[in-house]
């Protein structure tokens, strides 16, 4: 019992005791290991979560108005839009202060084009009346209520103060309800006009394209996955270069070329009508839609389908075949019940690559689509480049990420993420 008690705890090399410095080398191990993986991480912090978290913030952002018009929002936040009657003095007042400062710093601009998203004309509006507001002294030339309505009608209207007062507030849900065909209006939430309701359609048509996309992947690169995975190693690395061939064309030449062949006097229509399936007067009409978009998306994303088929395929040992065929299996029983299920792994993982890949294609779609065959990625590319409404495209990409989330997730539950391999 002594001999125990007197013993003391266990020491290291250097007279430090064993457990802090086994504590010590670890840190030190994932000290190290963190400082391996850190330009990664910075990275990916870089490149990929700081864009979707300021696209998640820009999708809700609405500081433009209030930070336009600092002293009119307070004022108009205190008006009864439902009154009938148009602000007081102290509103257009306070409007007009504002205004010459934003004049001056030519910040009314981007107002317009805020508000000009939620009412057609009002950026006409704004921009007209500032050229004349610039010259106002706000002390010397007050009342302004008339003045306002002498310089556009549209100061006179209920419609132009609602607007402005609904849009006020600092974070706003309206981008999310424009990008569903529904928006923000003082009387409350509306279905928006039935010629602007598209947005809701494009989603549809762009996750229903890119299932088709994806299944005609798997009907073609399955086939071309077995035979690289059986042929003899020189054969199969002939093929192989065949699969790889495309990915040394650049994507715009090659949908530049399905747009030769596939329009009425291209090559496919000339072949058609040349072997008589075909009237000339009738050439198949097959750019322009979706027809055409699939076709050539389907030919550009295959390889990504093949590939993880093949890398799993080549892992599974024939021999397992051979010994269904042997205890009395027909070639399509050995193959749908010993070979199919162990590349189903490969399967899933190029879905997932070809459907993902599928649903954010744009340039494929613009060029060949015309207006049937379009994506919802065109319509964010539109109101990125053109339009302007940048807060619009976040929400309409926040929704794509999250429809691909929720896709991921009920995939997990049906198949098992798990069972996704690369070989």
């Amino acid at each position: 019992m002594s001999d125990a008690a007197d013993t003391g705890p266990v020491l290291a090399a250097d007279g430090t005791p064993l457990k802090r410095s086994l504590a010590r080398a670890l840190r030190v191990q994932k000290t190290r290991a963190l400082l391996l993986i850190a330009p990664l991480l910075v990275f990916v912090l870089i490149s990929f979560i700081m864009p979707i978290a300021s696209m998640l913030f820009r999708s809700v952002e609405n500081d433009i108005v209030r930070n336009t018009l600092p002293e009119t929002v307070p004022l108009l936040a205190e008006w009864d839009a439902t009154s009938g009657e148009l602000p007081g003095e102290e509103v257009y007042a306070a409007l007009a202060r504002d205004m010459i400062v934003a004049v001056n710093a030519k910040e009314h601009t981007k107002l317009a084009t805020r508000l000009n998203y939620e009412q057609t004309g009002i950026a006409s509006m704004f921009r007209k009346s500032g050229r004349q507001i610039k010259k106002w002294d706000p002390v010397a030339d007050a009342p302004f209520k008339d003045k306002f309505i002498e310089l556009h009608e549209g100061w006179g209207e209920l419609e132009t103060w609602k607007t402005i007062q609904t849009h006020s507030s600092t974070y706003t849900s309206g981008y999310f309800l424009n990008a569903i065909d529904m928006q923000k209006t003082p009387e409350g939430i509306q279905a928006q006009p039935e010629n602007k309701q598209i947005l809701v359609k494009l989603f549809i048509r762009t996750l229903i394209m890119s299932l088709i996309i994806m299944g005609a992947c798997i009907l073609l690169g399955y086939p071309v996955a077995w035979i690289l995975a059986n042929l003899p190693a020189n054969k199969a690395n002939l093929l192989m270069i065949l699969v790889l061939l495309p990915f040394w064309t650049s994507l715009l030449v090659r949908t530049s070329a399905w747009k030769v062949m596939l329009q009425q006097q291209g090559v496919i229509n000339d072949v058609l009508v040349w072997i008589g399936l075909v009237d000339d007067a009738n050439r198949l009409i097959m750019i322009n839609n979706q027809f055409g978009t699939i076709v050539a998306m389907t030919h550009i994303l295959l390889p990504f389908m093949i590939l993880p088929m093949y890398s799993v395929m080549q892992t599974i040992n024939p021999s397992y075949v051979r010994a269904a065929k042997s205890l009395g299996a027909t070639n399509w029983t050995a193959f749908w019940r010993v070979y199919f299920p162990q590349s189903v792994p490969g399967i899933g993982a190029g879905s997932i690559l070809v459907f993902i890949l599928a649903i954010g294609y744009y340039i494929t779609p613009e060029i060949v689509g015309g207006t049937k065959g379009v994506f919802i990625s065109n319509r964010i590319a539109y109101h990125i480049s053109s339009s302007l409404n940048w807060g619009l495209a976040a929400a309409l990409g926040t929704i794509l990420l999250a429809a691909v989330l929720i896709l991921y997730w009920a995939y997990d539950k049906i198949v098992g993420i798990d069972n996704v391999k690369l070989g």
